[in-house]
């Protein structure tokens, strides 16, 4: 090999090293920027509106979830459809759009199941109990479910279809009662709302609810309200807009933090 032939391949071997120097770093980076994109795309990051279609009994306590998922997720909004759960399931299999369907029983929950919109198994995150709801003071002297046959007394009750009023049902006929109420509402917020404006006398409603109205109105236990006492279903719905912040809104709800705000408000454990 000539001299001129060595200096030649030198200056070649230098340019191929200085080559690979680069791919190498160049292979460094790209690792380094696939490396940092789940933190991109973590819970943090969720963004945009969120729909729940809630049974009226959730208001209070749905509302609180709301906001502290709002705080924890900046960027995001939920919105609330507060109702007769079978009201929402109808809208529901209806094409209203949403993201979660919160019942106040299995049996509205099934209405939505039952028509494919829902998506994976409900899940039951509370349970809720009956109460009589009465005027302050309780001048009626209602102390039992019986009382609430006694002529003259304006008593009402959730209509039949809503988990409230079938529930209530239930415990009238557990109890071999017959009750003929002055109005049968569409949701529970309803029937409690006639007891707070002095247009009845009482009204079979939620615990929860009773606890909500404050010193509205006066509770009242009784023991056949163990003989009705609903399950509480929670779903992710096939179409949702926003279907990873849903998710998080229902882990939220089934969390340990969420299970304190219900508890607090009066809700059984699942």
């Amino acid at each position: 090999m000539t001299r001129t032939a060595r200096r030649t391949r030198r200056p070649l071997q230098v340019a191929a090293g200085a080559a690979a120097s680069l791919l190498a770093l160049s292979a460094c980076s790209s690792g380094s920027d696939s490396s940092a994109k789940p933190d991109s795309s973590g819970p943090g990051k969720l963004s945009g509106e969120v729909t729940v279609f809630a049974a009226a009994s959730l208001k209070e306590s749905f509302t609180t979830l709301g906001e502290r998922f709002e705080k924890e997720h900046p960027g995001t909004k939920v919105t609330f459809s507060f109702g007769g759960s079978d009201s929402l399931a109808a809208s529901i299999t209806g094409g209203a759009p949403a993201d979660v369907f919160a019942s106040a029983s299995p049996k509205t929950m099934k209405i939505v199941t039952d028509a494919g919109d829902a998506s994976g198994t409900p899940a039951t995150f509370v349970r809720n109990e009956l109460e009589i709801a009465t005027l302050p003071g309780n001048p009626g002297k209602i102390s039992s479910l019986k009382d609430l046959t006694e002529a003259g007394l304006k008593v009402v009750l959730c209509d039949k279809e809503v988990p409230c009023g079938a529930a209530a049902q239930k415990a009238l006929d557990a109890s071999g009662l017959k009750l003929t109420p002055v109005s049968y509402e569409q949701d529970v917020k309803a029937a409690l709302t006639k007891v707070e404006l002095k247009e009845a006398d009482a009204a079979v409603v939620y615990k929860t609810d009773v606890r909500a109205a404050g010193d509205k109105v006066r509770g009242v236990q009784f023991p056949e309200s163990a003989d009705a006492v609903n399950d509480y279903p929670i779903a992710l719905l096939k179409d949702a807009p926003n279907t990873e912040a849903a998710k998080a809104f229902i882990a939220l709800v089934r969390s340990a933090e969420g299970q304190k705000v219900l508890s607090g408000a009066g809700f059984l454990k699942p």
